[in-house]
């Protein structure tokens, strides 16, 4: 058994024992290196709230070749708000790493983590209700964004 896995048995036997909510979890998603090597392919605007979405040439050149997306690809959802960075939230793949997890919160080898804009982890979210909603997605490599990735020319997609 991982170390990952035993932690996380740790942590659900403590929380289940205190009766308390689950938050951000430990896991291996790493927050990009530099941020100016992704590209920004789609923009979503929800009120005041603007989300750029970025990821690797590698993911787009993939996806837009019909192929699997790399092992170690970042997806990165930036969330502006007031015109500043408030928070980012981060979807990382890596070989094998769906095995950390029972088979109904797998989505694939994707792992999802939530950090503040000073690129801390933030603790306050809830990330196993990223995989659930992301679950929804298999089709699409668990991306709301397959289409617009597939479609991105250059120009991002509003």
């Amino acid at each position: 058994m991982t170390r990952t896995k035993l932690w996380l048995g740790a942590l659900a036997f403590s929380v289940a024992a205190l009766g308390t909510q689950v938050h951000a979890e430990a896991n291996r998603v790493q927050f990009p290196k530099d941020l100016d090597d992704l590209v920004h392919y789609a923009t979503i605007r929800r009120g005041e709230v603007t989300e750029h979405i970025m990821t690797t040439r590698e993911a787009v050149d993939a996806v837009k070749n019909g192929q699997p997306i790399p092992d170690g690809t970042h997806f990165v959802l930036v969330d502006h708000r007031d015109g500043k960075v408030h928070r980012y939230f981060v979807m990382q793949k890596g070989e094998g790493w769906g095995n950390d997890y029972p088979e109904s919160r797998r989505t694939d080898d994707w792992q999802f983590q939530w950090f503040w804009a000073d690129k801390s982890v933030n603790m306050d979210e809830n990330t196993a209700r990223c995989q659930s909603c992301h679950s929804s997605r298999s089709g699409e490599n668990f991306l709301y964004t397959f289409d617009a990735l597939g479609a991105f020319d250059g120009a991002v997609i509003e």
